[in-house]
């Protein structure tokens, strides 16, 4: 797992105020606009092509309101991304000193599939576990920051398409989370709020969701709530967005949290609030 810096030059305490969190499933910086360019923009998996730094670009412009960002999708630099690390390279230009990259699946020069954390409060410990299923490939990365006598815990997943594998992963994040008081769970779980699996993480952990399912996929006709934020109790869930935006084929979804008065994080210099991100998107 590679890392960032850890320096923040200016810091604000969000002890009993809100955070920030996005999740985001980047597909390598490729838009899609329409079900053909599954087809017709294939190729830009396996090979490098010209608009995907500008791509790139807009995405960390765009994140750069958050407090925490849960992606993935993102290539830790192989041919097909130009060698760069979609990760650090957003961590960067959105200044986010605190970033992590977990790659699940590595062919070598063609392509690292990778998850992705930046934050602005910096984790005590980050950890990446491989998820279990008959395909490998797919892991979860689990973020630990200490606040004060009591600690909060952030996780990022990119699920299987099979519903037995995810059946699989999603008990073994149940197994992962429950040990913990404070917990944010976020990625692509690629099921639905109503779907078994799904029912099943939140029966047997304290996760919830938010009160309505949020259409995420695909992003130029949203119709499936694939992407998700699960937050304990304590996590009170004060706004929830979807944002309309075409670097995808997967919308980004965002909660903003009240945290409880003994979670002390400290993050980056004041931004622009949740409300206004919306609007100027």
């Amino acid at each position: 797992m590679q890392t960032g810096p850890h320096a923040l030059d200016a810091t604000r305490d969000t002890a009993g105020s809100t955070l920030r969190l996005l999740s985001y499933n980047i597909q390598l910086g490729i838009a899609y606009t329409r079900y053909h360019h599954y087809l017709t923009r294939s190729w830009r998996h396996v090979l490098p092509f010209h608009g995907r730094q500008g791509n790139l670009d807009s995405i960390a412009r765009f994140i750069d309101d958050f407090d925490i960002v849960a992606l993935q999708e993102a290539d830790a630099g192989s041919m097909r991304s130009d060698y760069v690390n979609q990760v650090e390279y957003l961590a960067h230009s959105a200044g986010f000193d605190n970033w992590y990259i977990q790659t699940n699946r590595d062919l070598g020069n063609i392509a690292k599939h990778s998850l992705g954390l930046l934050s602005r409060p910096r984790p005590s410990e980050v950890a990446g576990y491989r998820l279990p299923g008959r395909i490998p490939g797919r892991g979860v990365m689990l973020a630990r920051y200490a606040c004060g006598d009591s600690s909060l815990l952030v996780g990022i997943a990119h699920l299987s398409l099979g519903i037995r594998a995810r059946r699989l992963q999603l008990a073994y994040l149940a197994r992962q989370v429950s040990l913990h008081e404070h917990v944010i769970l976020m990625g692509d779980f690629n099921c639905r709020i109503d779907s078994g699996e799904f029912q099943a993480l939140l029966n047997d952990t304290h996760l919830c969701s938010p009160e309505r399912e949020l259409n995420t996929f695909p992003s130029w006709l949203p119709k499936r709530g694939l992407d998700h934020i699960l937050v304990t109790p304590e996590l009170v869930i004060e706004h929830t967005h979807v944002y309309a935006l075409a670097y995808s084929d997967h919308l980004p979804i965002a909660l903003e949290i009240r945290l409880p008065e003994q979670l002390t994080l400290d993050v980056g210099s004041p931004r622009r609030s949740f409300e206004m991100v919306a609007r100027h998107v």
